[in-house]
């Protein structure tokens, strides 16, 4: 299979001059300067090669700056590369930011006109696809009202439209799919599936992962201007998962540790308060929790874990008194939804903690974590065992992270693992034939 597109040793740079005078009045102070600061130079890619097969669908990840737009522009011919060498097999319908390649001024109509002879069709062409790209695009009732009178949303699914009835070779979609409305996203990934069935070459930018995964074959991985990743769309948007998921934890690490006393796998309190504190924390205070820790399958505490390991949350106590009949609870939140997954105690486990006092711990082992990849944050309680004292709750008192590659699943918060089975139907007998429709042979 032939290649759509080759990269090679590309980087891009571009000039950024920070003393730029934006009126004549700082352009007249600037010729008396003695000394004027040079300008900077960005290099938004660096030594980038990647080749993308005709008719593959390829995902290009990576965070805010990394070099995804400009690796778009740079296929569709818009800039230049400062070095390196850009291969492209065919012709390019690009999409990459609202409203670009239309004309404000110009009616829906116009503009799908205009686009038609950028792309080089004749005018009988771009009218045997006009009425498909109104109505893929639902607005019919605006075609003649000037671009600029669009909302957002109407300039997307014009874009949009355009680019895929063009008979395009190569497309290229920059984020476009986050805007419109569910049920025109929906239009646009059936699209897509529609185009990548023809074995149409697409190459499109996205933040979701799960789009990626849905509709890719492979993915790019840029990480500030470098080639971080490339191959199997699925194994190099979990790479990219993970590190995103570390990243944000230790970030969420850093601000905590600015606020407030937690250690590196979970986190402490130096300074208990009796009843309510400044951080919500409810109860009597005879006992306390002192510190959470996670601990992974060896028993060294760590933060992250993965789907379906051993993972055990540790609660450091401090008793001011002898307390008997101890109840240790913990809840356990999903961060991004807050919704609340589990609430295990040691009663509810049936295992008896007849009396503490001074300090110690108590672990609470989960031997086969059912817990999609995602943060996690954890309450953490001391009642008596009949549940009718409170002595301690800390809520939101630690997080921790799980990592992908434990399970294939991905969709919703746990990962249940049934077992699957087919039992196909039996077969029809055949038709009996009527008395009337036997056919005698003669002897």
């Amino acid at each position: 299979m032939s290649n759509a597109i080759e990269f090679h040793n590309v980087s891009k740079s571009f000039r950024i001059d920070r003393d730029r005078p934006r009126t004549f009045q700082e352009l007249f102070i600037q010729l008396f300067r003695r000394r004027r600061r040079d300008a900077g130079i960005f290099w938004a890619l660096r030594d980038v090669s990647f080749t993308i097969e005709r008719g593959s669908s390829v995902g290009l990840i990576g965070t805010n700056g990394a070099g995804k737009s400009t690796t778009l522009k740079l296929i569709s011919r818009i800039i230049q590369p400062t070095h390196g060498q850009i291969t492209v097999n065919g012709r390019v319908t690009a999409l990459l930011e609202l409203g670009a390649g239309f004309h404000p001024e110009l009616s829906g109509r116009d503009n799908i006109y205009l686009n038609g002879a950028v792309m080089g069709l004749t005018r009988k062409e771009v009218d045997e696809k006009f009425d498909g790209i109104v109505e893929f695009a639902e607005l019919e009732d605006f075609i003649d009202v000037p671009l600029k009178d669009y909302s957002s949303g109407m300039q997307a699914r014009l874009g949009f439209s355009t680019a895929i009835h063009f008979d395009p070779e190569i497309v290229l979609l920059d984020e476009v799919l986050s805007v419109g409305d569910q049920a025109f996203q929906q239009k646009c990934v059936d699209r897509i599936r529609r185009l990548r069935r023809r074995k149409v070459t697409m190459l499109f930018v996205s933040h979701s992962i799960e789009m990626v995964m849905s509709n890719c074959d492979k993915a790019i991985w840029l990480d500030r201007g470098q080639l971080r990743m490339a191959g199997d769309a699925m194994r190099v948007c979990n790479a990219y998962h993970e590190y995103s998921l570390i990243k944000a934890a230790e970030a969420q690490a850093q601000d905590t540790d600015d606020n407030a006393d937690f250690t590196q796998n979970g986190c402490s309190d130096a300074h208990p308060i009796d009843g309510l504190n400044r951080e919500g924390r409810l109860g009597s205070g005879e006992a306390r929790i002192t510190k959470v820790e996670f601990l992974d399958v060896a028993g060294r505490p760590s933060r992250f874990t993965r789907t379906h390991a051993k993972f055990t949350v540790r609660l450091h106590y401090r008793a001011r008194r002898r307390l008997e009949h101890m109840l240790f609870g913990i809840a356990f939140f999903h961060v991004q939804t807050g919704a609340r997954l589990a609430g295990p105690n040691n009663v509810f486990g049936n295992y008896l903690i007849d009396e503490i006092a001074g300090e110690g711990y108590v672990d609470y082992t989960i031997h086969d974590l059912p817990f999609l990849p995602g943060d996690y944050e954890v309450d953490a309680s001391i009642y008596n065992e009949a549940d009718t004292h409170r002595y301690d709750y800390w809520q939101r008192c630690a997080r921790f992270t799980v990592l992908p590659g434990g399970t294939n699943e991905r969709y919703g918060l746990i990962a249940l693992e049934g077992d699957w089975l087919h039992t196909p139907g039996l077969p029809e007998p055949a038709p009996r034939a009527h008395p009337d429709e036997v056919t005698r042979v003669a002897p």
